[in-house]
């Protein structure tokens, strides 16, 4: 066929748009999107075709053989104009001149066009924004009518929400009885939202202002979690009964999969789309769900490359060493893990009580990525890294974690019957006996006074309570856990802080001061102030400390070292000495399991380039399958609720460490995958091609 002079070849079956746009000829279009059927309603593709009486619309016109097109005369150009005018005519009068919404392909028609200003004014609509529904506002003054957004509800989805209201000037898209889109049966999946031309229908919160990256805001769960591990794609495989292949997805970023499903602080569930519907997805519950019905595990995980002749050691064998030497392994390295303590696992074992995270879990996890070939020296503490490289190795990580707890930082903290937090955690995870008596207090608001004060309920202690400075809304222990603690009995006093503690005949004696919030700190929370006269003294058998941890390292580690001790490193995890590599809490000061994950996942691709390697480490281990994009009718979908997470009744958790929480059976984890949003589905919608930008608005022809 013949575009304006030029021979055009295209596929049967296409229309004179697609023809053209796909040849790179721009024909103005406004209603038509690449996904959606062709409807030729907004009249800004219209051409002159020889032999064809009228303007007929490109998009709905079938490309034949030997056709010839102008897609720009007098007559095409002024058509139009006018039907832009029209669509501008009852359009906010702001519209073209409007900042808010960059991909307005109203406003950029217009320029196209060379329209700068609204020429005909008809009565304006307003309408007021409508921001009752959960996630998107519908604007009904920026709408044009082009029917995309109905299109995409019916054919993309195959839900039908979204229909045309009432005909004539009145005419506007909505919901049956104007219903709100929970209560007609959405499923929240934003198709309509991303074909809009207009911003009618729109994100709310600015989720895709100027400068955030979509797939980051449009699939958070994904991008906020630190190892990337792909969320929707494992929760489809669940929804799909494969549970094999949603264990695999987790194993694609991190090497423990049922670990995460007991401990991960889950940062995805913060920012889930759904939590504003009717509660977060249950993520990290269906991860250890996955986990566990993976049975063994697929070897595909452990595929090695070929030895490289190179030698890496690891300092440390918690998370983040782990999941460097395995990956390390499987890059064909020689490895090497170094250990202070007894055991394996780092916090994993020896600050993560039992209750929370089995040991059997862990050694299971352990011995499974063993298998790619590294070996853990125990017991063995390295207080220099020359001896390291005397013995041949090229490249050393330095993954030794934050074991020591700060002191409580008053007088007397350092009395009998004080004890830190995180020294207690690790005797009570090597079998250690420890007695605290019947009454004790724990100092802090972390997740590690939430396990010292639970923990010491499990050693027999009759009353424990937790003294936090600040209220319960402000501290930053994981709300399950604080909700954990509250069943089992312990009790909080919140707004105080430790003044002084002394040892009296055996008995401790707190005293501590009332505190009151003040201004917002540095870590955006109120300030703690302290109530001058307000001191109180109570008495107990044990304090615990748990005000934070201490990173300590040897002096001849000879690496740079920053605020906090911590040790500094460039954003490759390189330190300050030739070979020397750091990650995990040593580097970033006390974080999650998964931010461990992470940082070892980081440090085994800056190790591997070091060593000349090219630090490739991502693969992919489940199927990569297209998503089902038609998601169809869901019923009451939005009104679902999340299902609970089953644990032992309270009564029977404090005689023992047996695992409290016992994830959810096939039931409940189909029924909680279920109420996913997908939203990575919206990815898939193609984008449009927008007018060509113009130096000035000069009319078209």
């Amino acid at each position: 066929m013949n575009i304006d002079g030029r021979e055009v070849k295209t596929e049967k079956g296409k229309s004179v748009l697609q023809a053209a746009l796909d040849a790179g000829i721009y024909i103005p279009n406004l209603c038509y999107h690449p996904d959606l059927s062709a409807w030729g309603g907004c009249r800004m593709c219209v051409v002159e075709v020889a032999g064809i009486r009228g303007l007929p619309t490109a998009c709905t016109l079938q490309a034949e053989n030997g056709m010839v097109v102008k897609t720009r005369t007098a007559e095409v150009d002024r058509t139009r104009r006018i039907a832009l005018e029209l669509m501008l005519s009852s359009h906010p009068q702001d519209c073209l001149a409007c900042t808010q919404n960059l991909n307005c392909e109203l406003q950029a028609m217009a320029q196209y066009i060379g329209i700068d200003k609204q020429c005909l004014r008809f009565r304006p609509k307003n309408i007021p924004l409508k921001t009752t529904n959960f996630l998107f506002d519908h604007d009904l003054d920026k709408c044009i009518l082009c029917g995309r957004c109905v299109r995409a509800c019916y054919e993309l989805r195959g839900v039908g929400v979204l229909s045309f209201i009432k005909r004539g000037r009145e005419e506007y898209i909505g919901t049956a009885f104007d219903n709100l889109l929970a209560d007609a049966n959405c499923i929240f999946c934003g198709a309509c939202v991303e074909v809009c031309p207009t911003g009618a229908l729109r994100d709310k919160d600015g989720l895709l202002e100027a400068g955030k990256k979509r797939e980051a805001a449009l699939v958070p769960c994904k991008y906020t979690c630190p190892a990337g591990i792909d969320v929707p794609r494992y929760i489809r495989f669940i929804t799909e009964n494969k549970y094999s292949e949603a264990a695999l997805v987790v194993r694609e970023k991190a090497p423990f999969p049922n670990v995460l499903g007991l401990v991960c602080d889950h940062p995805c569930e913060l920012v889930c789309r759904r939590r504003d519907i009717s509660g977060a997805i249950g993520i990290r519950p269906l991860k250890r769900f996955a986990a566990e019905k993976e049975g063994k595990p697929n070897p595909k995980h452990l595929k090695k490359s070929p030895p490289t002749g190179k030698k890496v050691a690891i300092v440390g064998s918690g998370p983040t060493g782990l999941t460097a030497a395995y990956y390390l392994s499987k890059l064909g390295h020689s490895v090497m893990v170094f250990e202070a303590l007894p055991v394996t696992g780092g916090m994993l074992r020896v600050g993560i009580p039992e209750y929370r995270l089995p040991k059997k879990v862990l050694d299971v996890e352990i011995n499974e990525i063993k298998k790619v070939g590294f070996d853990i020296k125990t017991n063995t503490r390295i207080e220099s890294l020359d001896s390291l490289f005397t013995d041949g190795y090229q490249a050393v990580f330095l993954a030794i974690g934050a074991h020591q707890g700060n002191q409580i930082g008053v007088a007397g903290d350092d009395s009998a019957g004080v004890f830190d937090a995180i020294a207690l955690l690790r005797q009570v995870g090597l079998g250690q006996k420890v007695k605290l008596g019947d009454k004790v207090a724990v100092i802090g608001g972390g997740n590690v006074a939430i396990d010292a004060a639970r923990t010491a309920l499990r050693l027999g202690s009759k009353e424990v309570t937790i003294i936090y400075r600040r209220t319960q809304a402000e501290m930053p222990a994981n709300p399950e856990e604080i909700e954990g603690a509250l069943e089992e009995g312990v009790k909080f006093v919140f707004l105080a802080a430790p003044h002084k503690i002394s040892n009296e005949n055996g008995i401790v004696k707190l005293q501590c001061i009332r505190m009151e919030l003040g201004d917002v700190d540095a870590s955006g929370r109120r300030r703690p102030v302290p109530v001058n006269g307000s001191e109180f003294v109570t008495e107990y058998n044990s304090v615990i400390g748990a005000i934070g941890q201490i990173i300590k390292i040897p002096e001849k580690f000879d690496v740079k070292t920053g605020r906090g001790d911590v040790i500094q490193v460039r954003d490759d995890n390189i330190t300050s000495r030739q070979g020397v590599f750091a990650g995990g809490d040593v580097v970033t000061s006390p974080a999650s399991v998964i931010s461990a994950i992470a940082s070892g996942r980081k440090g085994a691709i800056a190790i591997d380039k070091f060593l000349g390697g090219k630090g490739f480490i991502d693969e992919e281990l489940a199927p990569v399958e297209e998503p089902e994009v038609k998601l169809g009718f869901k019923g009451d979908f939005a009104h679902l609720n999340r299902s609970e997470i089953p644990c032992i009744a309270p009564g029977q958790r404090l005689s023992s460490f047996t695992e409290v929480e016992q994830g959810y059976d096939e039931k409940a984890a189909l029924k909680e995958s279920y109420r996913c949003l997908k939203c990575d589905v919206r990815l898939k919608i193609h984008p449009v091609q927008l007018p060509p930008k113009r130096s000035s608005t000069k009319k078209v022809g």
